[in-house]
């Protein structure tokens, strides 16, 4: 008996281990993620979802995202590139150097869709007609992106962002024939003309973007350079056609799904709205009434004397911090739009030097002690005057062009009345010809 007993303990205690086994290979075969499994990619579909434009500047170009349906295992999985967090570490630090610390993340197909459609943006789906093979590589390129020594980078809005990572994939799906088709082919607009498409509806936000980027902006470019904006990515895959293994032509988007079409959104406009007339508009306008102001000077010289020195300083300053985050931008960070930038030479930062000179010039108890306040204070926008004049010479050549008329116009009018202001110009001229004579003598 006491035989038996142990005999079938042994079975006992054997059966409970084989079970154990069992469920430990169990629970480590479910902890793998059904996608690093290998498959053929017949159960795949391979989908682009294309977000409309959002409320937020950072969303005001649309995003995109890849979409990998695995059919035999109900799993829809959304892929988005360019994703970043304020929560980052020194987040507004890197923000202002430009280090853009981005990264991919791997979500729920349906609950990423519905996340966009509750912000009322416009989302399109586009899927691809790939043969198995190449939905499969998809699949493990998407999934190589996520792992975390690949999930972050430095991302640049327009050449390593949401769109032109997916574009990239699609161009590896293809063996080459996307870049091949598109990088051959001029865009009709520049990389300043596209961005622009999409920030008119804020005109000071549209205006200050415009005048941060630097002549690099304005060079001819490629369609496949215009895939930085997610909807010229979607309408190049809609108009692609490849050649399969097998020789024959296939459209690249066998199907297209409109999901939601956003309510009250402003549109992105054909063509760029230009900014020259109301920049002419502004800058008349203000030059009218520093024409005044200095008119008043004459007929009120206390009153005026101090409202003209206030004047030179307040403009002197918005100018100077202008040109200063432009200087610091362009020299000194990684936002390579900023770099090579023209605006520099009348929007410079030694304008500042006229803070301290029109606060001089406002407290002068007599006229010829605000002299040498205002030959330094005119001198200053003369040679902001002159800036502009080299500026406008420069997009003679080819090499210098750059899309900058309406930041000239807005300011010439403006420098000219601060430096050739007529009613006091002449005066000056006559008091610095009678010390130098006097001088002299």
């Amino acid at each position: 008996m006491l035989i038996k007993a142990c005999i079938k303990s042994r079975q006992m205690i054997k059966l409970i281990f084989m079970r154990y086994i069992i469920i430990v290979c169990f629970i480590i075969l479910s902890a793998i993620p059904l996608s690093a499994q290998e498959t053929d990619g017949n159960d795949l579909k391979i989908k682009i979802a294309l977000y409309g434009n959002g409320d937020i500047l950072f969303s005001w170009w649309g995003h995109t995202s890849l979409i990998i349906e695995e059919e035999s295992a109900d799993i829809n999985s959304s892929y988005d590139f360019g994703i970043f967090s304020f929560r980052n570490n020194n987040f507004y630090q890197n923000f202002i150097f430009g280090r853009f610390l981005f990264s991919t993340v791997k979500r729920n197909a349906q609950n990423n869709i519905n996340r966009y459609i509750r912000q009322n943006r416009d989302v399109t789906i586009f899927t691809l007609d790939l043969p198995p093979e190449k939905r499969e590589e998809i699949r493990q390129l998407a999934e190589f992106s996520i792992l975390p020594e690949n999930r972050y980078y430095y991302y640049n809005f327009f050449y390593d962002n949401c769109s032109t990572r997916i574009r990239d994939i699609i161009d590896i799906a293809t063996e080459g024939q996307f870049k091949l088709q598109f990088s051959n082919e001029k865009y009709h607009y520049t990389l300043r003309q596209q961005a622009r498409l999409h920030t008119w509806v804020s005109p000071i936000t549209d205006w200050f973007l415009c005048f941060l980027m630097g002549k690099e902006n304005d060079q001819p470019i490629t369609f496949w350079e215009a895939m930085f904006l997610p909807s010229e990515l979607a309408n190049s895959i809609n108009n692609f056609n490849y050649t399969g293994e097998n020789g024959v032509t296939r459209k690249l988007v066998s199907d297209t799904e409109i999901i939601y079409k956003s309510q009250g959104r402003y549109a992105v406009l054909d063509v760029p709205e230009k900014l020259w007339p109301y920049g002419l508009i502004a800058g008349i306008t203000i030059a009218f009434i520093l024409f005044l102001l200095f008119f008043m000077q004459e007929k009120h010289p206390a009153i005026g004397q101090v409202v003209s020195g206030i004047t030179y300083s307040l403009f002197g300053l918005l100018t100077g911090v202008i040109g200063l985050i432009l200087f610091f931008s362009g020299f000194f960070t990684d936002h390579e739009f900023t770099h090579y930038n023209i605006n520099l030479l009348f929007y410079n930062p030694l304008i500042l030097v006229s803070v301290p000179f029109g606060i001089k010039y406002a407290i002068a108890k007599d006229y010829s002690r605000r002299i040498l306040s205002e030959f330094v204070l005119r001198f200053l926008w003369f040679l902001v005057v002159l800036g502009i004049i080299v500026s406008v010479i420069l997009k003679l050549f080819p090499g210098f062009w750059q899309d900058n008329f309406h930041h000239q116009i807005i300011l010439l009018p403006v420098a000219l009345i601060f430096s050739l202001e007529p009613f006091g110009l002449k005066k000056l001229a006559r008091q610095i010809k009678m010390r130098f004579d006097k001088k002299n003598a």
